[in-house]
């Protein structure tokens, strides 16, 4: 994957699940891209492994309230049902997320992450999937849920769990081809 001249923002707080920001993020930065953490939380941040093991901690390298989708080429959002839930009631993530799909950048979600979708009112009339706790939300938001490893709408990958980081990997790397 060539995306040396890119630059990718995962937005993510406590709670987020490690092997869904570490997975994604190994790839992309092996490839050559610049990746960054965007937060709500300050200077660091703690996450999981599932949802009651602490993993590792993680440095913010930008306050969410002062990120801009304009400084990005993509948007990844790890899962983690505290992470999704605490960043689906952040007006200034939600806002983030909304303005990545205003200029039609790809956005990858994974797990509980697309709770942020029926937040900010995108779920509707997109194909995509989650982690299976998440579906009647995202059906009741209007999108065509489907139990399936990796889903492609448009500008936007999901992707259900960690089993299937292997093939989010590679739709977010075909995304920014």
């Amino acid at each position: 994957m060539a995306v040396s001249d890119k630059k990718i923002a995962f937005l993510l707080t406590n709670g987020v699940e490690q092997v869904e920001l570490t997975s994604p993020r190994t790839a992309l930065d092996e490839a050559g891209a610049t990746t960054v953490i965007i937060s709500p939380s300050e200077n660091t941040l703690q996450a999981m492994e599932n949802d009651w093991d602490h993993g590792d901690t993680f440095t913010v390298d930008v306050p969410v309230a002062e990120a801009n989708a304009d400084d990005y080429d993509a948007l990844v959002l790890p899962g983690g049902t505290i992470n999704a839930d605490t960043l689906r009631t952040d007006e200034d993530a939600v806002a983030l997320v909304k303005a990545f799909f205003a200029a039609d950048k790809p956005v990858a979600a994974i797990c509980h992450a697309p709770w942020i979708l029926a937040q900010a009112d995108l779920a509707k009339d997109r194909k995509l999937t989650s982690f299976e706790s998440t579906k009647v939300d995202l059906e009741n938001a209007g999108a065509d849920w489907s139990d399936s490893e990796v889903v492609v709408d448009g500008n936007l990958i999901t992707s259900r769990n960690p089993g299937d980081l292997d093939a989010f990997n590679a739709a977010i790397a075909d995304a920014l081809k």
